[in-house]
């Protein structure tokens, strides 16, 4: 038997493996070039406008950044498509994602990235609303210094419900439980134990939890199964004097029932960052609440979050290359 392999099985040992194209919108050129660096067996295309987007998805492997489903028709060969945020309503289900979600290229995001800040800016909300912060920020304006009649609530030993508890919910749980509150977890996932949560319920159980709620938060993403799952009827049960905080989404809980809620004077007040149309419209009623903090959805920015975003991004395009598991794998049909 000759001992030397046939000319054409050796040459295609001797060729380099298939190079995946990966295309990239909206990241400057040392970005991309520090991915590029991860590995040479796959090249970054970075584009700068939507006809040089179409040519360049025909044959790409991946894409980075917000798909429509007119460019997934469009990258029949794309196997992955990594998106910068944790929510993926807008590639999913708000913008006809029905190519995506039906589509067996793997979809990551950037979930629980964000938690740290997005906690943060949910426990400030709260803090500054129990403190009554709000009218001593007013009073600065006009030096006026107020004493008389403070009525501020002490958050050890109140309930905190949380509607979402994945990387940002549980993050707002630590933080509850720093302050001394009672967390319960309301979430359609089985949540693993944690010492920081007192009690988990499926999302059909909210309302036997909402009564006797001192605070509750939304940190839920967006999906057709939690579109406006907090509405009248739950601002109705909700506790006399209770505060209301949404750090997620808008379409999470019903805007009109929660300015219906402060009018009315059965919550104490509110925090939301996130709001049901976004912007908030000027001359919205909602603005008129001075127990009504205001943040214009900005709760997921801070001084790590970018570089952590970009790290995932990074990872995942190092485990691509490499062909291994990816990380923040979205189930597109569940939404998160």
């Amino acid at each position: 038997m000759h001992r030397f392999l046939p000319l054409l099985t050796l040459g295609a040992l001797l060729l380099p493996a298939q190079v995946k194209k990966i295309v990239v919108v909206r990241q400057s050129p040392a970005i991309v070039a520090d991915w590029q660096a991860v590995s040479n067996k796959i090249k970054i295309v970075r584009v700068a406008s939507d006809a040089e987007l179409r040519a360049e998805l025909a044959d790409a492997d991946a894409f980075i950044g917000e798909i429509t489903p007119e460019q997934v028709r469009i990258g029949k060969k794309l196997q992955w498509v990594q998106i910068q945020s944790a929510g993926v309503e807008r590639v999913l289900h708000l913008s006809g994602g029905d190519d995506l979600r039906n589509s067996n290229i793997i979809l990551t995001n950037n979930q629980i990235v964000q938690g740290p800040e997005i906690a943060d800016h949910a426990m400030a909300m709260l803090l500054a609303l129990s403190r009554n912060l709000p009218l001593y920020f007013k009073d600065r304006s006009a030096e006026n210094w107020r004493r008389e009649a403070f009525t501020g609530i002490e958050l050890n030993t109140k309930k905190a419900t949380i509607i979402g508890c994945g990387g940002i919910g549980q993050q707002i749980a630590v933080r509850a439980w720093a302050h001394g509150m009672k967390v319960t977890c309301v979430d359609p996932e089985d949540i693993p134990f944690s010492p920081f949560i007192v009690k988990t319920v499926k999302p059909d159980r909210l309302d036997e939890e909402l009564p006797d709620t001192d605070a509750l938060f939304i940190s839920a993403p967006h999906t057709p199964k939690s579109h406006k799952m907090v509405g009248p009827k739950q601002f109705e049960l909700m506790k006399k004097n209770s505060y209301f905080i949404a750090v997620s989404r808008g379409g999470v809980y019903d805007l009109p029932s929660l300015v219906k809620a402060l009018d009315s004077q059965r919550l104490k007040g509110a925090g939301v960052d996130v709001v049901d149309p976004e912007p908030l419209p000027q001359g919205h009623a909602l603005w008129k609440f001075e127990n009504a903090i205001i943040t214009p959805h900005i709760a997921g920015r801070s001084d790590l979050d970018n570089a952590r975003m970009l790290g995932i991004v990074k990872e995942n395009i190092r485990r691509f290359a490499e062909g291994l598991p990816l990380v923040n794998v979205v189930d597109k049909q569940k939404g998160y």
